[in-house]
């Protein structure tokens, strides 16, 4: 009940202040009335339904997301999108240890992602090659999010995209000299600041422009000890090729600096609260706990385990990620793009365990703590170019292309020591002088894509497409340090076909239909994919036995667009095949090595309903709904034969059955002086963190955020100036956010599984944006 009255005083105040504001508006001298725009159905649109593909996509544009908080990563801002469910720890959805995005039953590295068509890789915690958009690029410089929930593009980068494909473009430079400052504020002293020059066109440079920008932010965890910062660095530059095309140069950099949130169990929910966290500021009690660990005397109240809390866990990255793109119309019927990208990172995954003490404790005078910390580190150099060429002949526009990339990854495991007075380093900065070195390897991971397609115009209301691509992967690893291992393994498949058609059946109603096989190639890291077992004789099975994972995606769907409202109905059906599934041998946070194996299929079907209904020239409705069927097709047997997980007719970890979306949007003016404002509400079905769906339920649950802002006027100092409030989880809501944070496991009938995490409390931030 108190939620619905929080939610009905939300919506009555932005109905209140908009009424207020138009009664006001219609006291005065009323203006002439503005221009109605050309294209209203995309200028007012919550969300861009894809007119004209032949597959499921939606675009998301620059300011929709500009009306999330300060700071929040763009995967929360698609969250409002059919087929998507989005979790995070925090408010922003940034915190990259917590993030989970699903699309239609497949997880997030089983997902293809790229910014302005440079790959970031699979964007998982422990990335082995790219980098998380919350790194790559700042919110505020964001231009547009496209996303294709069955399959992308033939020509998309991405190796993992079995799935959907997250498609993020940065904003371009302006023509006039300006710029923006934003400064944010609020909850658990959060603060950031955003700066982005625009030179302009420079008519003496050939109409060079450009921007560089920089972000500054800094909050502490809403529960626990510690901080979570970053710093990004933008900067784009784009020189016009006379009338034919561009050559751009970009730079993006990356400094963040991220302490976690302690995994969580059901049991330990219920016995410590929801707000229980790792202990730092308190030394002593993780100091204590660990003492009691390694001497086998009893452990200090209120533990349980020794693993119900360490003394603090901290993710650092440095990242930087450059390059140059070139358009080009070579002739008026063809076309050339290129690019041409290095990404190099720095990264440290950490976290004080009590499994093995500094070297000294236990000895007389030693000043060695009971406790040590625990690295794996990460050091990616990568680099490679892509290409592709168009040409149009009469009813057809063939299309080919490739990528190519060389990934050279450095993956060590580190402990380093501590003293048991006080902690003599600091969690958020690159640890160094080691005392012991677990394991070490170099990867090298060589990909190269390539695919050619006829889009073919058969009538003004019916057009197909089809093509192919192939993908040959190579992953190869040598042993530094630990278990020795060596050798190459494969992905490949030459013939992964595409088709698809549009056909327009009126001018406002349009069907759309296709096919896509896609393969996930295997990964390269000491802790995930065939290497992660650690073990010679695994990589040689691997080598010689499994398969990659594959997917058969169909869609069937019709777009409905109108002067008022625009939306589309999607059926699908997916079979995943091939797929591989590591069981973890301990606690995952332990990094003990992972067994891989081909556990079967899973066949995924659903329905995909979305809208935006424009009510008047100031109200906007958004609504989607998706039903989603993800089961396991087969039971997980030994080399005997043996049934050991009982995973058949089950349902698919984190993928809930239902899931609706609705929003409520207000904007007086559009761009002009006036109030702005909207309501979202986001309804999730139970979810699963246990394959054999016993135990391991997160229970549904609505979740509201609320935005009010204010656009001063165009003249005077008011020019450029508005002012925006964000509230998230409007009503507060206590509920999990992150399952499987902790990896997925087979049962968890006790609810003991250390790998859920409850969502953030109500936070309030407040933000004002200038332009000049």
């Amino acid at each position: 009940m108190k939620n619905h009255l929080m939610l009905g005083a939300a919506a009555s105040a932005l109905l209140i202040v908009a009424a207020g504001q138009a009664f006001a508006a219609d006291a005065a001298v009323a203006p002439a009335p503005a221009a109605a725009p050309a294209d209203s159905s995309e200028v007012d649109a919550v969300v861009i339904i894809g007119q004209g593909q032949s597959r499921q996509v939606q675009t998301v544009k620059d300011d929709v997301i500009g009306l999330e908080a300060a700071g929040t990563s763009a995967l929360k801002a698609i969250d409002k999108l059919p087929g998507v469910t989005f979790q995070s720890a925090d408010a922003f959805g940034a915190y990259e240890w917590s993030t989970r995005i699903s699309i239609r039953g497949f997880n997030q590295n089983q997902l293809g992602f790229t910014l302005d068509g440079v790959p970031l890789g699979d964007m998982s915690y422990g990335n082995h090659n790219g980098l998380h958009i919350s790194r790559a690029v700042a919110s505020e410089n964001i231009g547009r999010v496209e996303l294709a929930q069955g399959a992308g593009a033939l020509g998309t980068a991405s190796t993992s995209n079995l799935g959907g494909t997250l498609q993020f473009f940065s904003r371009d430079p302006q023509e006039t000299l300006g710029g923006e400052i934003d400064v944010t504020g609020g909850s658990d002293n959060m603060h950031r600041v955003f700066g982005r020059f625009e030179t302009g066109a420079i008519e003496q440079l050939g109409g060079l422009r450009g921007y560089i920008s920089i972000a500054d932010q800094k909050a502490e965890k809403w529960k626990g000890g510690g901080d979570q910062k970053q710093r990004q660095y933008d900067a784009k530059v784009v020189m016009p090729l006379g009338e034919r095309g561009d050559l751009t140069g970009f730079y993006h950099r990356s400094e963040r600096r991220e302490q976690d949130y302690q995994d969580l169990s059901f049991e330990m929910i219920k016995r410590l609260g929801r707000d229980w966290d790792n202990t730092q500021p308190n030394w002593g009690l993780a100091v204590a706990a660990a003492r009691a660990y390694q001497t086998g005397t009893a452990l200090p109240a209120p533990f349980a385990t020794v693993d119900d809390a360490y003394y603090a866990g901290a993710g650092v990255r440095d990242d930087d990620l450059y390059g140059a793109a070139l358009k080009l119309d070579v002739t008026e019927h063809v076309t050339f793009n290129a690019t041409a990208y290095q990404h190099k990172n720095k990264g440290q995954g950490l976290w004080y365990t009590p499994y093995l003490a500094s070297p000294g404790f236990g000895t007389a005078g030693s000043t060695a703590a009971p406790l040590s910390i625990r690295t794996t580190e990460y050091d990616i150099d990568r680099g490679g170019l892509i290409a592709d060429l168009a040409v149009e002949l009469g009813a057809h526009r063939f299309s080919g292309g490739f990528w190519h990339e060389r990934n050279h990854f450095n993956q060590a495991r580190r402990f380093y020591a501590e003293t048991a007075a006080a902690p003599s380093r600091d969690p958020l900065d690159f640890q160094d002088n080691p005392f012991f070195t677990q394991w070490q390897y170099a990867f090298e991971t060589k990909t190269w894509t390539g695919h050619l397609e006829d889009e073919w115009t058969i009538s003004d209301a019916f057009k197909v497409n089809f093509g192919f691509k192939a993908i040959k992967v190579t992953n190869s690893v040598k042993t530094v340090v630990g278990n020795p291992l060596a050798g190459e393994i494969e992905s490949k498949d030459n013939f992964l076909p595409q088709v698809g058609f549009v056909w327009k059946l009126s001018p406002d109603l349009e069907a759309f239909g296709g096919y896509t096989e896609n393969m996930g190639a295997f990964v390269s890291a000491g802790t995930a994919g065939p290497f992660g077992s650690q073990s010679q004789a695994v990589v040689d099975y691997v080598a010689k036995t499994l398969k990659p994972e594959s997917s058969k995606t169909f869609e069937l769907g019709a777009r409905y667009r109108n002067e008022r409202f625009q939306g589309v109905a999607a059926v699908y059906h997916v079979a995943f095949d091939n797929r591989l599934l590591a069981a973890n041998t301990a606690a995952p946070i332990l990094g003990l090595p992972a067994v891989l194996s081909n556990v079967g299929s899973v066949e995924t079907k659903g329905v995909e309903l979305a809208g935006t209904y424009r009510l008047n020239d100031a109200w906007t409705l958004y609504g989607a709904y998706t039903y989603n069927d993800s089961k396991y097709e087969d039971d997980v047997v030994d080399g005997t034969g043996k049934v050991t997980v009982r995973t058949k007719g089950k349902t698919v970890v984190n993928t809930p059955k239902n899931i609706f979306k609705g929003e409520l949007a207000y904007n007086q003016n559009g761009e002009q002086a006036g109030l702005f404002g909207k309501l979202g509400v986001a309804y999730t079905d139970k979810r699963y963190y246990t394959y054999e769906n016993v135990g391991g339920q997160a229970p549904s649950t609505t979740v509201a955020d609320l935005t009010l802002g204010y656009r001063f006027s165009d003249e005077g100092w008011g020019k450029g100036l508005e002012v925006q409030a964000n509230i998230t989880n409007l009503t507060d809501k206590d509920y999990i956010s992150t399952i499987g944070s902790g990896g997925f496991v087979n049962s968890d009938p006790t609810g003991t599984a250390q790998t859920v995490l409850t969502a953030p409390p109500r936070q309030f931030y407040i933000s004002v944006k200038k332009t000049f």
